[in-house]
């Protein structure tokens, strides 16, 4: 299944030596923009989160398969190749590979790939135009690049975890990960924006280049106005729950029938909620008048609004609210978002074809181009499914090149 590319990447070639998430989610957001991305996976096993379920994907007949969801959402639109690394032959073929690829990303050790001859000043040698993304735990350099490196331990020692979760003195309080592995895709997306800033400046100079991307660097590049806070006011932040270091009302707030989220960024805002809420006096409050006095007087302000937005329910203050452009929403559960009818308008959910014969629903990107629309070929890939349609493709094999090199015994599936 190798459908023609119409994407913004269209006739990029991509190889993926990536596994779990970080490298995996760089290579699928290059396929979804048209890239032909091939991943290269381990013979007989596969990345390692082809087993991280259930849930697994069922085939057409409703029998279970040993393709993981997990692996499902970082592996759409690419090509599955297996080859053995440790086998020269293995390596001789990634390449021949590389040869014709214009971008290589691989998560490995560092110097993993050394001892394979697969590393960037290899690889250079046989592709000078090559962009090489390397995606570690802690990077190429420093005291620390030897270690492995995982999403939770980056969350932890980047300071994300110091900042997330309710305050040490109220209930459920300590330190709490994102929801989500965001170290790794916040990684990933930064991979993806590199590769892209690497290949116009080759379209510039003809120079291919190594990017080296770490977990903890982007962890820390990404706490944003947080880090900022430290680096000018001289204090770290600590948690506050769902509440904002910098502005105040902004959080979750109980109703009559739940909780949902309210995000008052100006006074203007304030005065809106406060005359829809029944309480046009409260922004005349000296403890309210501003948000740098709200932040001051939070806890007392908090207890006020709550003690009001309880008295209404979810739906009738969204009635209220939404018509004066205060900025609140309900706090939906993963299933309440893919019904929510603004999620379904923007195409937020896809329906990919699987080569087992069945359809995939997938989160979609949430790019809109406007001239090259992003398209879904195809859903993951069986472990080793284009083993010998990529060795055509990219090596310009025949059917008889292609029996010799199985005979070779590289590893192919």
């Amino acid at each position: 299944m190798n459908q023609p590319r119409s994407g913004p990447l269209a006739g990029l070639k991509v190889l993926d030596l990536s596994r779990i998430l970080a490298g995996p989610w760089a290579g699928q957001l290059l396929a979804d923009f048209g890239a032909d991305v091939v991943k290269v996976e381990r013979p007989r096993v596969g990345d390692d989160t082809r087993a991280w379920g259930p849930p697994f994907l069922r085939d057409a007949s409703g029998a279970e398969t040993n393709n993981a969801a997990y692996y499902m959402s970082a592996n759409r639109g690419k090509r599955s190749i297996t080859l053995d690394f440790a086998a020269p032959e293995g390596q001789a073929v990634v390449r021949r590979l590389t040869e014709r690829a214009d971008v290589l990303i691989e998560n490995y050790k560092v110097g993993g790939l050394a001892k394979y001859g697969l590393d960037y000043p290899a690889l250079k040698e046989v592709n000078p135009r090559l962009i090489y993304c390397s995606i570690t735990g802690f990077g190429q350099s420093g005291p620390y690049a030897h270690r492995t490196g995982y999403d939770l331990i980056a969350q932890a020692m980047g300071g994300i975890m110091s900042i997330t979760g309710e305050r040490d003195d109220l209930p459920g309080g300590g330190p709490q990960k994102v929801g989500v592995a965001a170290a790794d895709l916040m990684t990933g997306m930064y991979a993806a924006t590199a590769i892209l800033a690497a290949l116009a400046s080759l379209e510039r100079t003809g120079q291919g280049q190594h990017i080296d991307l770490a977990l903890l660097d982007t962890q820390v590049a990404w706490l944003a106005n947080q880090a900022m806070n430290y680096l000018v006011g001289g204090e770290a932040p600590a948690r506050a729950g769902n509440e904002h270091q910098n502005m105040v009302p902004y959080g979750v707030f109980a109703t009559r029938d739940g909780h949902f989220a309210l995000a008052i960024g100006n006074n203007s805002q304030l005065r809106k909620f406060c005359d829809v809420a029944g309480c046009p006096e409260l922004p005349n409050d000296p403890r309210f008048a501003d948000n740098t006095a709200r932040l001051r007087n939070r806890v007392e302000l908090i207890a006020t609004l709550n003690d009001i937005t309880r008295q209404r329910t979810l739906d009738e203050w969204s009635a209220l609210l939404e018509p004066v452009g205060v900025p609140c929403g309900p706090i939906n559960s993963i299933d309440r978002v893919f019904d929510d009818p603004h999620v379904q308008a923007r195409g937020m959910r896809v329906s990919v074809p699987h080569s087992l014969g069945v359809e995939v629903d997938y989160p979609a990107n949430p790019i809109k181009f406007s001239e090259t629309p992003v398209d879904y070929p195809r859903a993951a890939p069986l472990l080793g499914e284009d083993c010998d349609t990529v060795l055509r493709d990219w090596l310009d094999l025949d059917d008889a090149g292609v029996a010799e090199l199985r005979e070779s015994d590289i590893g192919l599936d």
